[in-house]
């Protein structure tokens, strides 16, 4: 078997995740928040283009209770990948967040994704080949400043992947962290033409990340192949910062 779920799925970054799984023979859960429209169409394509696969749809919103989260991953039919592509930011100075913000930020980036591999992993232990990828940021080697706490629940992530991975290194469950750095996605059109014309120039390869640099890596960690490769964080950056 191999059954993943994609947390954030319905973003950028996610829904290429799953293009990438699917044609490597993933059924998939693509999760979504309040995108539905998004899930239901990705999940629609990637079924008549491997028919022979399943695609379920999900709902979850990370704002959930623990009672909520235990709920949904007993709901779960069993999977063997989890990747956690979701994720938000809130730019600004400290002194600018809100504490709302602040827990906001810190519950959806790096509290929830820990209490659901808690959870998944009595169903994840079970299979001999099984996998957790977290998608971190090169803000979690290289914090940002106006991104403080996106920065802290990225460095976190890291840390606590190579924590975690040597706790359940003989069951054979491998947690790494796939590291990006700007990449071309709705978070980013924040910024201006002109600061995004800057960070590129300081890029060394010359141009933001697409989805599908950052799903190469997280697809090859799901191979069974990339066994012996577990609690590291892989920067997919194109040279900068790292």
């Amino acid at each position: 078997m191999k059954r993943v779920i994609v947390f954030g799925a319905s973003g950028g970054i996610g829904q290429e995740i799953c293009r990438s799984l699917a044609a490597d023979g993933w059924s998939i859960y693509v999760h979504y928040r309040k995108n539905v429209e998004v899930a239901q169409k990705l999940a629609t394509e990637l079924l008549e283009k491997y028919p022979k696969q399943d695609f379920f749809t999900t709902k979850l919103d990370f704002a959930a209770s623990d009672q909520q989260l235990e709920d949904f991953v007993q709901s779960l039919f069993p999977v063997n990948a989890v990747v956690f592509a979701q994720g938000i930011t809130k730019y600004g100075f400290l002194s600018e967040q809100s504490l709302t913000d602040i827990d906001r930020v810190m519950k959806i980036n790096l509290t929830v994704p820990i209490k659901l591999t808690k959870l998944l992993e009595p169903m994840l232990v079970k299979h001999e080949m099984s996998r957790i990828v977290y998608l971190g940021s090169v803000y979690g080697g290289q914090g940002s400043a106006l991104e403080t706490i996106y920065s802290a629940t990225k460095a976190g992530l890291s840390r606590f992947s190579q924590a975690y991975a040597r706790e359940v290194a003989s069951t054979g469950l491998t947690v790494n962290t796939i590291a990006p750095g700007a990449v071309a996605t709705e978070m980013n059109k924040i910024f201006s033409k002109e600061t995004l014309d800057e960070v590129r120039e300081e890029i060394p390869l010359g141009r933001l990340a697409h989805g599908e640099d950052v799903a190469y890596w997280v697809k090859t960690l799901l191979q069974a192949e990339s066994k012996y490769c577990t609690g590291q964080t892989i920067y997919v950056s194109g040279g900068w910062l790292i």
